[in-house]
């Protein structure tokens, strides 16, 4: 130690340009977002691979494995057609009541599985984030990947719905692919924010399952949209009309079926899918990165 003191008093140099020079940060540093999103880039092969292992997980308990991932939509479209178009009879209004039902279900579900995995991306790895060192946001990510290839298996599902309720296949269903690409921007940075900020309170994982059913009811899923624009109006029907959410499911429902009424006309619903892809998925992962040092402590 006395020979380092007089080689930097013989250098001039601080102690502070010294480590700089070699490389050696500060214990507990939080880097900037440039270089901790160059640093998560370079776990994408641990993030795919964490995706991988957690469906494998998820599907090796149960004999229907795969299967169940297209099961589940179908089971609560099923039910909520039974309920909501049958017995209270909101289809009265609507052409192809199924088509329009199971694209309001499986899009919101996709949704829905993120955030609820999500809330528990952190608490549920802390043996891991304690062990290992590398970037959390790892983990949000890999769940927002589970479910996106989730989604696809679902879309195939939906797609044959659609046909065989009678909708035509036309050079506009291409639309659906770059709205399933701006919902999972939207869900990875959804997935992001819920993570941190149940790791803060981990109560609010409680108040999940009533908070994703209040906006399900909210997004129009289960009824025609029109059943907002005849008893809301002004403000009230412009923020339902930019529910993410429903944006999302309307834009799903306008690229995959004819003579559908939308809440709002096409332009303004991929105005509103834009801004809240960029508005969610950069605001998530900026949260997320400013807790990214206190995961797995206390």
């Amino acid at each position: 130690m006395a020979q380092t003191a007089v080689a930097d008093s013989e250098t001039g140099q601080s102690l502070k340009e010294l480590a700089r020079r070699n490389g050696l940060t500060a214990a507990g540093r939080l880097p900037g977002i440039a270089e901790y999103t160059r640093h998560l880039w370079s776990y994408r092969h641990f993030i795919a691979a964490f995706a991988n292992a957690k469906v494998s997980a998820s599907l090796g308990t149960t004999k229907l494995g795969v299967v169940w991932q297209v099961l589940t939509p179908l089971i609560n479209a099923g039910v909520y057609y039974v309920i909501f178009g049958l017995l209270l009879n909101t289809k009265q209004d609507t052409n192809n009541f199924i088509a329009y039902l199971c694209a309001g279900v499986f899009i919101f579900g996709f949704t829905q599985s993120v955030v609820q995995a999500g809330s528990m991306a952190i608490t549920s790895n802390i043996n891991l984030i304690r062990a290992l060192h590398f970037p959390r946001a790892s983990l949000p990510i890999a769940i927002a990947l589970v479910e996106v290839r989730n989604m696809i298996a679902s879309m195939a599902v939906l797609i044959a719905i659609i046909l065989l309720t009678g909708e035509p296949l036309t050079v506009q269903w291409l639309l659906a692919l770059p709205a399933l690409v701006l919902q999972a921007i939207f869900n990875a940075g959804l997935a992001l924010f819920v993570s941190r900020l149940c790791a803060k309170v981990t109560d609010i994982r409680q108040l999940i399952p009533y908070i994703m059913r209040i906006w399900m009811y909210g997004s129009a899923v289960l009824y025609p949209v029109t059943f907002f624009s005849d008893r809301l109006h002004g403000w009230q029907l412009a923020l339902v009309e930019a529910n993410p959410m429903l944006v999302f499911i309307e834009l799903i429902r306008h690229a995959l079926m004819e003579n559908v009424t939308l809440a709002a006309s096409p332009l303004r619903l991929w105005t509103y899918a834009v801004i809240w892809t960029v508005l969610v998925g950069v605001g998530g992962y900026v949260y997320f990165w400013r807790g990214e040092k206190g995961y797995g402590r206390g």
